[in-house]
């Protein structure tokens, strides 16, 4: 007999888990439903201008418009700097998927350079990924047909850009003066306003590049464009043309500095000559250079070293950075001190048997002239460059009243010229030969812009006069120097044989050794680099100066045998075979 089997069932709960269920269901919908709309809410409304931005941004790009540098021009309107144009291999970050595999490939068409490739590497770092970043420089005619030819397998991930770069035509001419441009570096990235820099690789290094930096490069432009899928332009939205840079003109006539600069090639050297009137400078020398074009696109480090680290030092501008001392060229200067301070008059004599001790001291301050120059005013001081004099007159000023007296001719004072440096020996001579008023030093004469093609005069901003207590003191100092070269004792009489001008002059020679107390100098026993600095100040011609000229030659031995009569040289090419004026056809405003 089967048993039977009973199904037992509660329908009321049943039901309500199912009901349980459906509310939690419909709770979870509603919830879910709710967070949806919110997001929509966000999208739509709170969050719409940000995405709207986003969604332009995939198709309008914000372009730099890069501005075309300024060029510079000498007095007479030679040009000194162009702009000259030059391919380079460009990438663009954001259309590449595998930068190391892109770099593989090109490097099979174009020959890339290890440095290439971290400097590129470096930059890309930096930049922003829609902004192209240079791979390669300087791309050659060849280079670029070869590319073309494959430029196709790159999907528009690479291309190639024509450049304005900056060409220094007259090469180691006018180097320390005129400067170079050279890349952006990581300190000047930090420094720079990034977006007047935008499509901009080079920035101002030295010289006059440097100092005008801002006035030459002008103002990055923008262009708002419309682009495709492959990230090709298909039209222009917007565009804010670029300002060109200002075009510089110097007071440095070239012509006259190619001249200084042959007379000086075989030494290590500085000159300067100055117009004292204006504050011009007609030229500023310094021996070595070197051709800046070797550091536009990125100098090699072998050939960096190289000139780094050369004894003759071709970096270094001795025109404006060189330390020397200078010798007896300031003797003029400290005999107006003595004037000044009623410290001695025209008339004071001091006996010079050939040496000088401090009271109470033996040791012998020596005068160049061993046996002595016998009884000394300070017009025969000045004139056979006494030593002696000068030595006992600087005790009697004392270092205090010396030191303020210097400083009004701007010894150990920053003079004012716009490029980094003082070139105070050349504006100190200058100011002399004003008789006392102090023009800032100038190498910019003019700024051209091109907007308008109106130059602006740029002048000085600082002017001064020295005022003496007697005017007659000018007339001893300069009265000295004048015998300097025309005494029939001046120290450099030689210069002045068959001058067609009347001139000032002051020797000087430096010691670059001490000699002891009983040794004599000999220089065909010493190696070179002991040899005395020459040193030579002059201005011309006497009663209305034109030019100014300081001369240091390193190591050259006595001023009067090779300063005096490069000075000379450098007067006489100015004064007598040219007469350099400013472009008088050029409309001027201020």
């Amino acid at each position: 007999m089967s048993s039977a089997r009973f199904i037992l069932k509660d329908a009321t709960s049943e039901n309500k888990i199912f009901s349980n269920r459906v509310i939690v269901a419909w709770l979870m919908m509603f919830v879910l439903l709710s967070l949806i709309v919110v997001r929509l809410y966000f999208l739509q409304v709170n969050a719409h201008e940000h995405y709207i931005t986003l969604s332009k941004d995939n198709r309008i790009k914000t372009l730099p418009l890069p501005p075309t540098r300024g060029l510079i021009y000498d007095r007479n309107g030679v040009p000194l700097v162009e702009n000259r144009v030059s391919y380079s291999l460009e990438v663009i970050p954001e259309k590449v998927k595998n930068i190391d595999f892109l770099l593989q490939e090109i490097s099979k068409i174009i020959a890339i350079e290890e440095k290439d490739i971290k400097r590129f590497k470096k930059q890309l770092k930096q930049s922003r990924r829609f902004i192209t970043v240079p791979l390669r420089y300087r791309l050659t005619k060849d280079e670029v047909d070869r590319f073309s030819v494959h430029s196709h397998r790159f999907f528009g991930g690479i291309e190639i850009k024509s450049n304005l770069t900056r060409y220094y035509p007259l090469g180691s001419t006018g180097a320390h003066v005129i400067g170079y441009v050279g890349r952006i570096n990581e300190h000047e990235l930090k420094i720079i306003d990034k977006s007047n820099y935008m499509g901009t690789n080079y920035i101002g290094k030295t010289g006059v590049e440097k100092y005008y930096e801002k006035e030459l490069h002008g103002k990055t432009g923008f262009q708002h464009a419309e682009t495709n899928a492959q990230g090709h332009i298909v039209r222009i939205l917007e565009r804010t043309p670029p300002v060109p840079g200002k075009n510089l003109y110097l007071n440095i006539d070239i012509s006259l500095q190619k001249d200084i600069e042959r007379l000086v090639a075989k030494h290590r050297a500085a000159v300067v000559a100055i117009e004292p009137k204006s504050g011009g400078v007609l030229a500023l020398v310094s021996m070595p250079h070197y051709d800046p074009n070797l550091f536009v696109n990125g100098i090699d480090t072998k050939t960096y070293h190289k000139l780094r680290d050369s004894l003759a030092r071709p970096l270094i501008n001795r025109a404006i950075r060189g330390q020397y001392p200078p010798g007896s060229t300031v003797k003029a200067f400290v005999g107006l001190a003595g004037l000044e301070y009623g410290t001695r008059t025209p008339r004071s004599r001091t006996w010079c048997r050939g040496w000088y001790s401090l009271k109470g001291h033996k040791h012998r301050y020596r005068d160049w002239k061993k046996s002595g120059h016998g009884s000394m005013n300070l017009h025969q001081a000045i004139e056979q460059s006494c030593d002696v004099y000068f030595y006992s007159l600087a005790h009697d000023l004392g270092i205090d009243r010396l030191h303020t007296f210097m400083r009004r001719f701007g010894f150990g004072e920053k003079t004012g010229i716009d490029i980094s440096g003082p070139l105070q020996l050349a504006v100190a001579t200058a100011t002399l030969s004003n008789r006392g008023r102090f023009t800032q030093p100038r190498v910019v004469f003019a700024m051209d812009d091109a907007r308008n093609n109106e130059m602006t005069v740029v002048p000085p901003t600082l002017q001064t006069t020295i005022v003496l207590k007697h005017a007659s003191y000018w007339n001893t100092a300069i009265g000295g120097m004048k015998a300097v070269v025309h005494g029939w004792r001046g120290t450099a009489k030689k210069v002045s044989k068959n001058s067609r001008y009347r001139f000032a002059g002051k020797t000087g020679t430096a010691q670059v050794i001490t000699i002891k107390q009983k040794e004599t100098y000999n220089a065909k026993k010493l190696a070179k680099k002991y040899h005395d600095h020459a040193l030579f100040v002059a201005f011309a011609p006497l009663k209305k100066p034109r030019i100014a000229v300081s001369v240091i030659v390193e190591n050259g031995g006595s001023g009067s045998k090779i300063a005096a009569p490069l000075a000379k040289k450098v007067m006489d090419y100015y004064l007598l075979q040219k007469s350099p004026l400013y472009v008088a056809s050029t409309k001027t405003s201020r």
